[in-house]
């Protein structure tokens, strides 16, 4: 039995995600205590619940310990499973946080697998859709693995109701790979969601965009949603190179003005361009266990240049 002390580092929900991803690929139990213990409500959350329970279906684990407000769980791992599966948050937590615990998991299956899980899609302080499917499907692709993530509906807090369906082929071992430089930049654009609120909000984002960056306006564009998927607003800012591509994300909020969100966005786009670096703190941070996955290739791992200031998520 490992035992974590989740008040460790930013002690948030990263590391018992990171456990529980591979707990399952080890077998190797573990016990955690002071769960999110610096966040200003510790415990489990609904999508962290969800991430313990989800694990727990997948390789037939048991956990204890395993409810909403909770510091201390157990997980006992058995066995990876393949299947479909689907998993309801129930609020807006965010769809792709649970994902990115399962998915390590269920690359070593013995078949395919498919996982529906409802929720939030764009959160703050977490990847949105898109990020899971222009950049983390592609290093993945990379070191020989296959997964496709699908939106199939956007969920914003705090209504959620947004789907992403995520399909996963086996992976014997995954090999290693060089992100070294970024390569010749292929395209560069900016994409402003909104549903339920005026499209004005949209214009003046991508507006402050195109002037900052000095983008023409094929390169911004307004993404205009059902009224039924809102209130909510992401501004993305995708960069896609030769070898990598990265997506930046700022979600819109009461009472914080477009301008504001746009700056924000743009501040984290031009410190990763000045840094040099082939792969950006967020990307750089889900990469962390593809690097030290027990079922990788035994080869010498690869070389992941990034910036060094770390992840808060």
């Amino acid at each position: 039995m490992i035992e974590l002390d989740g008040s460790t580092g930013e002690g948030g929900g990263q590391i018992l995600r990171s456990a529980l991803s591979l707990s399952m690929l080890t077998g190797q139990p573990f016990r955690i205590t002071n769960i999110r213990a610096n966040r200003s409500k510790p415990g489990l959350m609904r999508q962290h619940l969800m991430a313990v329970l989800a694990a727990a279906q997948v390789c037939g684990g048991e956990a204890e310990g395993a409810e909403v407000g909770s510091q201390t769980l157990t997980f006992t791992p058995g066995a990876i499973r393949s299947g479909g599966y689907e998993f309801a948050i129930g609020s807006a937590g965010s769809c792709t946080l649970v994902l990115q615990t399962l998915v390590p998991a269920l690359l070593f299956a013995d078949a395919p697998s498919t996982v529906r899980i409802t929720g939030g899609t764009h959160n703050p302080m977490a990847p949105p859709a898109h990020f899971l499917q222009r950049a983390y499907a592609r290093t993945l692709a990379d070191m020989g693995a296959t997964v496709d993530f699908q939106l199939k509906r956007c969920g914003f807090y705090p209504a959620g109701g947004g789907e992403i369906v995520a399909s996963i082929q086996p992976c014997e071992r995954l090999q290693p790979f060089e992100w070294v430089t970024r390569g010749e930049r292929r395209a560069a654009y900016a994409e402003s969601f909104v549903a339920g609120i005026p499209p004005s909000v949209a214009r003046r984002e991508l507006e402050t965009i195109g002037a900052g960056m000095g983008w023409g306006v094929e390169q911004l564009h307004q993404r205009l949603l059902p009224t039924e998927q809102g209130p909510g607003n992401a501004l993305l800012l995708t960069l896609d190179y030769g070898n990598l591509t990265e997506v930046f994300t700022a979600i819109g909020e009461k009472s914080v003005s477009a301008d504001t969100v746009a700056r924000h966005i743009m501040r984290e786009v031009r410190q990763y361009l000045a840094s040099g670096a082939a792969v950006g703190e967020h990307l750089a941070d889900q990469l962390m266990l593809p690097m030290s996955w027990p079922a990788a290739d035994a080869s010498p791992r690869p070389r992941y240049p990034c910036m060094p200031r770390p992840m808060r998520r």
